[in-house]
């Protein structure tokens, strides 16, 4: 699969983990890029285009609800899928993201089955 995926956790173990499961799905990206929390993820998206972003919502400096609101208000990676990796129990989280333009989630810990199911029709569509 050519394109470039943008993974956001503040933990560089689960980063790796992401991505992991994303080659062991199948959903090998030419090109991978890294981000600790969501402005470093605005830094990433206002210069160059990504082609599908997984990002969590708990974060320090800005977690991924307010990296998504921001990358709404600024008008950023307009219809590049996002997907929220999230331990978060409450729905509440997870349907903020869904209205903020989340196209799913996925819930830690998780199988690169799952990733596969989640991420593959929306490179697809």
């Amino acid at each position: 699969m050519r394109g470039t995926v943008l993974i956001v956790d503040d933990s560089s173990v689960m980063r790796k983990i992401v991505m992991r499961a994303l080659v062991q799905a199948g959903l090998e990206f030419s090109s991978v890029l890294e981000a600790a929390d969501g402005s470093e993820a605005l830094a990433h998206v206002s210069a160059r285009p990504v082609d599908l972003i997984l990002t969590d919502i708990s974060m320090p400096v800005m977690d991924g609800l307010e990296f998504l609101r921001q990358m709404r208000e600024r008008q950023l990676a307009v219809g590049i899928p996002v997907v929220m990796i999230t331990t978060e129990g409450s729905e509440q989280h997870v349907l903020a993201a869904i209205e903020m333009g989340a196209r799913g989630y996925i819930r830690k810990p998780f199988t690169p089955e799952q990733v596969k199911q989640r991420v593959l029709p929306l490179m697809q569509a």
